[in-house]
């Protein structure tokens, strides 16, 4: 007998506790609290080098297979032969090979 009067205690225990449960208010989301949003400036979005402006570090840090030796070697030839005409002018480079040319190509711009 006493083990039915203790079920019947914690049955009581446990209902009331699922009813306390679904009847309790769902908590309100903050109304005040816009979603952030991330804003990219041109710069980023556009990534393009302009092989007749950078300076030798930009060169280095923004394109890939080019070090501190090629990018002063692009600045140097720029600075002997002119400005480039063309994208394809790069490779008349020394160092500057068609794979480095065809990996970086959609990064650089000549204005």
């Amino acid at each position: 007998m006493r083990t039915g009067y203790f079920y019947s205690l914690v049955f009581a225990l446990l209902t009331s506790a699922s009813v306390a449960t679904i009847a309790a208010p769902a908590a309100k989301p903050e109304v005040g609290n816009a979603p952030v949003v991330l804003e990219v400036s041109p710069k980023m979005q556009a990534d393009k080098v302009d092989l007749n402006q950078v300076d030798a570090p930009t060169l280095q840090r923004e394109l890939s297979g080019i070090g501190e030796a090629k990018a002063k070697a692009i600045v140097a030839y720029r600075e002997s032969n002119g400005p480039f005409s063309s994208i394809d002018e790069l490779l008349e480079v020394k160092g500057i090979g068609k794979a480095i040319l065809d990996k970086n190509r959609e990064k650089l711009q000549v204005n």
